[in-house]
């Protein structure tokens, strides 16, 4: 009898052990900062670990943590914000953080001429002159979309900048076409984060997927060399892609059950 009651005790000691090991354990997680624009070099720290890491030109990072860890997010445009990981995050290894403007607020001044509101008096005082672009004085710019750090760094491997001998030098070294795989990759984890975002809730109530594995299934779709030519045109072609992907993940799912 006292046998039977030690291997009880034995058991339930083993099982408590085991639960407070799981929720112990350390990921890595897989983040993504929401926020207006420039979203590169934003420090991100995990307070518990005291370890910090920062994010890429598409705010995307990776740092360890296991649950009620406090991440702390500080950037000099951003609000600073605090994080407490959750179980959830630890499923899913990622975590999304939507960041706040910094708005510094100003003392009220008045600059210039008062308007009088008789319009042909205010328009012949006031000063005000024209905006000059870069063609009304002769020199060329650039007013497309804004280049990511990657492609301003390929940019200059390829085209030399003051250094004429740069792309050959890049292209001997190989950091030309690390430089493209870079931001081939950016690319295709920007799709990716938008897929989840836009389509998971649609995806998985008819495909359905245990919570923790739904990371690793849109890993596995971003990894398709297909990824970008099916799920970069429309949300349909994205859906019937997933769907494909879907069937093969769960066979791989079933083969190593």
């Amino acid at each position: 009898m006292e046998k039977n009651k030690f291997y009880k005790y034995a058991c339930i000691a083993v099982f408590l052990l085991l639960g407070v090991f799981l929720n112990a354990q350390s990921v890595t997680l897989f983040g993504k900062i929401q926020a207006e624009d420039n979203l590169e070099n934003i420090h991100v720290a995990n307070i518990n670990k005291n370890t910090y890491t920062t994010t890429n030109a598409l705010g995307i990072f990776k740092i360890e943590a296991q649950k009620n860890d406090t991440l702390s997010v500080t950037s000099i445009q951003y609000q600073p914000a605090t994080i407490i990981i959750t179980q959830t995050n630890i499923n899913d290894k990622s975590i999304q953080i939507t960041l706040a403007e910094q708005i510094n607020e100003l003392q009220e001044v008045i600059v210039g001429n008062i308007l009088s509101g008789n319009l042909e008096q205010d328009i012949n005082s006031s000063k005000a002159k024209p905006k000059i672009n870069f063609y009304n004085v002769g020199i060329p710019g650039y007013e497309g979309k804004p280049k990511t750090h990657s492609e301003i760094q390929l940019n200059e491997a390829t085209t030399g900048g003051f250094i004429p001998l740069n792309p050959i030098l890049n292209a001997i070294s190989g950091r030309t076409k690390m430089l493209k795989k870079r931001i081939a990759l950016e690319a295709n984890t920007a799709l990716m984060y938008s897929l989840k975002s836009r389509l998971s809730e649609d995806f998985f109530s008819n495909n359905p997927l245990e919570e923790d594995k739904r990371m690793d299934f849109f890993y596995f779709c971003a990894e398709d060399k297909d990824f970008e030519k099916h799920c970069s045109k429309s949300d349909l072609e994205a859906l019937a892609f997933m769907k494909k992907k879907y069937i093969k993940y769960k066979e791989n799912l079933a083969s190593k059950e």
